[in-house]
């Protein structure tokens, strides 16, 4: 059965099943799991947290995302507020590396540096983290659970680098070998803004990018 098949099949279903594992686990057959929005336009068009409930399919899921970054040198895993906490966490345990937060405004009692930034449904947000967690050089690996106008990334960005670490551009001058995973990261054009630049990773096979891409 065919990824867009199980994708079909399992959407369609009420419930999961958390004892199912496919006999072939090609890249990305657990985003099946996922479920649609069924409360309108002010949410986000899936619900990846069902995914997470599946012992194989979260595992699959770390990873695929960590698989280009193999041989690469990661001194931190930094999760975006909230959901990127997940799959941020399950990362650095993966990789035996500590896991930094970076937080929604107004959370950390600690001295922190702030960032403006719109999120995907253009409302305005400030996020933050803490100043002394980062030092010039550290090589950090960022991870939210969706990338799709790119806004909350970007400034997850701007507060690494603001703070003196490194998130790897693809063509870097010297050798800065981490970068930025999300379960997707859509076409649009703050997405392609942050793959351009920086080494990404991403789960959804290139034939199925476009269904994204559309909310489909």
């Amino acid at each position: 059965i065919s990824l867009h098949a199980q994708c079909l099949q399992c959407l369609q279903s009420p419930h999961m099943d958390l004892c199912h594992v496919p006999a072939t686990r090609e890249k990305g057959w657990y985003l099946a799991l996922m479920a649609p929005n069924v409360k309108g336009p002010n949410y986000a068009w899936l619900d990846p947290s069902r995914l997470y409930c599946h012992p194989q399919g979260m595992q699959d899921c770390v990873a695929d995302l960590l698989q280009p970054f193999q041989g690469d040198a990661i001194d931190m895993v930094a999760g975006i507020d909230a959901m990127g906490f997940i799959l941020g966490a399950a990362a650095a345990a993966t990789l035996q590396k500590g896991f930094l937060a970076i937080r929604k405004a107004g959370h950390l009692c600690v001295q922190t540096v702030a960032q403006p930034y719109s999120d995907y449904s253009g409302r305005e947000k400030v996020m933050e983290v803490r100043t002394d967690a980062i030092s010039p050089g550290l090589r950090i690996l960022l991870v939210d659970q969706w990338v799709e106008t790119g806004g909350t990334m970007r400034a997850a960005i701007e507060l690494v680098e603001r703070l003196g670490g490194v998130v790897a551009v693809l063509r870097p001058l010297v050798c800065a070998p981490t970068g930025v995973a999300a379960i997707c990261m859509e076409n649009s054009e703050g997405g392609k803004w942050i793959q351009e630049r920086y080494k990404c990773s991403h789960c959804v096979p290139p034939h199925l990018q476009p269904r994204f891409d559309q909310h489909q």
